[in-house]
């Protein structure tokens, strides 16, 4: 398959969406239209008792607030890791002495082409939080135990935080 056709139809800060069209050269094609966005990095940030840091915000293609891992869109020029560090310290104020990358994985393959980076952020250093201006972002720590609970709850359901916790507890 090789894309034949891409056009762009919207653009605004945050991604792109173009309408595509793959071929193989035998007659066979697919059209769609793909999300372009440029990817985000998701924080997995464990203190020194093994606890979890989530963020509660509201998250208005749910129409409601949830649970989750911090995690921000990668900046031009930025590096997953990058956007991992700065992300951290907007978000929740923590800053990270050691950081590893545990995981990546594409959200919604069939319409996106987004990448998420997943990073274990540990010996955290508190500070002030600097969120962007259309985030009111609530910060609790919780245990392994509490994050378990919380997932078979279905009171944790947004797939980054699901799936950094298979990577971190599993992988």
């Amino acid at each position: 398959m090789k894309i034949v056709e891409s056009k762009e139809v919207y653009r605004c800060r945050v991604f792109g969406i173009t309408e595509d069209v793959a071929a193989d050269g035998t007659g066979f094609e697919i059209r769609r239209s793909i999300v372009r966005h440029p990817g985000a990095a998701v924080m997995l940030a464990v203190d020194d008792a093994d606890r979890i840091l989530l963020i509660r915000q509201y998250r208005l293609a749910l129409d409601s607030y949830i649970w989750e891992l911090p995690a921000g869109t990668i900046d031009p020029g930025e590096t997953p890791a990058k956007t991992a560090r700065r992300e951290l310290v907007e978000e929740t104020g923590y800053r990270a002495k050691h950081w590893k990358k545990i995981g990546t994985f594409y959200p919604s393959p069939g319409c996106m082409d987004e990448r998420m980076s997943i990073f274990l952020a540990t010996g955290l250093t508190a500070g002030k939080a600097h969120p962007m201006g259309d985030e009111q972002i609530e910060t609790k720590w919780f245990t392994r135990a509490e994050v378990t609970k919380m997932i078979q709850q279905k009171k944790i359901q947004d797939a980054k935080t699901l799936i950094a916790w298979l990577y971190f507890n599993y992988l």
